[in-house]
Parts: structure tokens; sequence; C-alpha cells
């Protein structure tokens, strides 16, 4: 790819912007936006409309009545009849509730705190690359942007899935800025496992145990032959896993039990997967059910993400952004395959061609460790800059 002078101009912009980056990071993380704490994401929301208040972009909320509101940001070029929009998404939200992990703290070269990577430090990034380019070219110099920040990714989205679809609809590409791996570093994210939650409820006939054991139908005893059936539809070398996390039933040992249920978790690297995978488990519950005379397995929920699949178009995504990865003084080999789902997965399933794993390098997100290396702030913006300057105006 050859170098934009757009890019290299932002980049320069962007040289000697870490201990900024860093502090609006700092300030982002020491308030609490648990997906829950409606109010704080509220906080972090305004503060992240000051941050992305930038010269050539426009701003909305889409409200939530159960969420912080999400955010959108669009510059002028993207409602044009011109190139397709580049679509940068990320989440406000993290999985801490108050009390439980809090605060900034710099630790060397690391710098620690809930959401640092996960992914306040990748919002931060798409601000920062974006400020370059309207300080330096001007946004209507660049490829058009569309970009949104939605308010509940880490419970899968509900309501994040649909603003994502309708505000991104007609995009090129999607660059969604989650956790930057440290191995290999900065490896960029082209497939995700899908992801989905059912559950399984059996339902018997209770009897006394001891005087009437043969009248009664076992609940417990159905979803037992379920749950042997549907943990065997696991298959490792295609990606798809099947995991019985809970089981809940009974009254006590001596009632024949006439309730009981499963809690399931499904991962699926393709739609068809996915497809295949929610049939067997319908027909599993019929078949254990007829084994039980006189059960019933009724199944609810199902796929709540689709995979993020690998495309011939999102293989030259790929390489375009490494190309300025690299340019940027860092690591851009593919990722394997990654277990957990993302926005990502989204924009993907609309047939936009999508990347991910774009934020600042780190490890331990959704744990205490959580941290990011600052060293690494600028240059990945420095990265999405000179990617956003080599595309379409």
């Amino acid at each position: 790819m050859s170098s934009s002078p757009h890019g290299e101009s932002a980049a320069r912009w962007l040289d000697g912007k870490q201990r900024v980056m860093e502090e609006r990071i700092a300030s982002l993380v020491e308030v609490n936006s648990f997906t829950d704490n409606v109010d704080g994401g509220r906080r972090v929301g305004s503060m992240l409309r000051e941050l992305f208040a930038i010269s050539g972009l426009t701003s909305r909320l889409k409200p939530s009545a159960r969420y912080a509101d999400h955010l959108l940001f669009a510059s002028r070029s993207a409602a044009s009849a011109g190139p397709r929009p580049v679509a940068l998404v990320g989440h406000l939200d993290t999985v801490f509730p108050p009390g439980s992990f809090e605060g900034f703290r710099r630790d060397g070269d690391l710098a620690r705190g809930p959401g640092v990577l996960d992914m306040k430090g990748g919002l931060v990034v798409v601000a920062f690359a974006v400020q370059a380019l309207a300080e330096t070219a001007g946004l209507d110099a660049v490829a058009p942007l569309r970009i949104a920040i939605v308010a509940d990714e880490e419970v899968g989205s509900p309501e994040g899935q649909g603003v994502i679809r309708d505000w991104i609809a007609g995009a090129g590409s999607a660059l969604v800025f989650e956790a930057g791996r440290t191995e290999p570093p900065d490896a960029i994210i082209t497939r995700r496992k899908g992801t989905g939650g059912m559950t399984a409820r059996a339902s018997g006939k209770a009897a006394h145990a001891g005087n009437n054991h043969k009248d009664g139908v076992n609940a417990l005893w159905a979803i037992a032959r379920f749950t042997d059936r549907i943990q065997q539809l696991s298959d490792y070398d295609r990606g798809v896993t099947v995991n019985v996390g809970k089981i809940t039933g009974g009254q006590g040992k001596n009632t024949v039990p006439d309730e009981a249920e499963a809690v399931i978790d499904i991962r699926f690297c393709t739609r068809a997967d996915a497809d295949a995978l929610v049939a067997a488990i319908g027909r599993a519950a019929d078949e254990a059910a007829t084994s039980v005379p006189g059960s019933r397995i009724t199944i609810g929920g199902g796929v709540a993400r689709l995979p993020l699949e690998r495309t011939e178009a999102s293989g030259e995504l790929m390489r375009a952004y490494a190309a300025c990865a690299r340019a940027s003084g860092l690591g851009g080999d593919e990722a394997p395959l990654i277990g957990g789902g993302s926005d990502a997965s989204t924009s993907s399933a609309m047939g936009i061609a999508s990347i991910d794993g774009l934020g600042p390098r780190g490890a331990g997100f959704h744990t205490k460790q959580e941290r990011i290396e600052v060293a690494t702030l600028v240059p990945k913006a420095q990265a999405l800059a000179r990617f956003l300057a080599s595309r379409p105006a």
C-alpha cells in the first residue's frame, strides 16, 4: 500500500500525544460503567461526546430505556452518494459491577483498570485518530466515517445489535476496537465464534418416592437424558461446542420431580453450523422426552450472535490495515480463531467486511488483571489514521 500524505500528516500530529491519550483513558476508567450501572454509563457517554467533539463530525444519541444511551457519530461525507463509509465500532460498558474493580493506575509501562483494555482504550484510539485527520487534512479529505458506540456489548448487545445495523448499513468495511492482542503482538481478528444461550425446561409428574413412585414422571431424568445427548453434539474439529452449565429441579429426595431446567451455552464458527446445532438440540429434546414416557421438554433461546466469518473481502481488509499497522511500528499478523463474540459479528452478518482486535495491546480483559501497554496508544491511533487516509474519500 502506498503511503498517503494525509495519513502521514496525521501520524506526525499524533507524535507526542501518549500522555494526553493516557489521561483521557484514565478519566473514562475512573467512572464505573458496568452495563447495568446506567448513571455511570451515561456519565461515560457524556465524556465520550466531549472527546468526539471533532470538527467535521456530527453526533447523536440513541436513547435506551434499559441501558446508558448509545452514541452515534458521522462525518459529513458519510451522508453523500460518494464512497461507502468506513464503520468504526465500540462499546462503553464494562463487566465490573461498582465496587468490584475500580480506578486507573499506572504500573511501569502498563496502565491498569476496568475497561482500560476492554474497551475504553480502544475508544480513545479511535477519537485521537479521527481528530488527527480532522486537524491536518480535514475529514472531508478522507474516507467517510460512521462511528457506533453501544452501551450493552458486554451482555450481548441486545439493543446494540439493532443500533449498529441501522447506523452502519451501507458501509464498505467495519473496524472494531476490542482488546488488542499480545500473542502474536497486535494480531488482527478475522474470525470469532458465534454464541448463543438456550434453556431446556422439562415437565413431568410429581409423586411420593416411597408410596407412589411408579405413578411419577421424573423430569430430572428426562433433563439428564437430554443433557447426555446434547453434550455429544460438540465437534471440536468444526469449532462447535455445547455446554450444559447448570441444572436445577426437584424438591427433595423423597419426591419425584415434576420440573427441571438446564441452561446451555452454544458456540459455532459458521451460520450453517448454528442452524444445524439449534435444530439438533430441538431433536434431542424430543428424543429425551420420548425416552421418559409422560415427560415433555421445551426449548427457549437460541443464537445470540452469529459468528465473525472470514471472507475474501475481510481478508483483503485485514491485509490493508496490517500494512498501516506495520508502517506504525506494530505487528500485523492474523489472529487465530477467537472463542468469544463481539459487535464485529453484527457487522459481519450484514455482509460488511469486518476486522477486530484493533485497540491498544494488552491482556487480562474481564479480569482484575486488565492492563494495556501504554506505548502502543500512539501507534494504534497512527495505524487507524493511515488506514482511513488510504481509503477512497
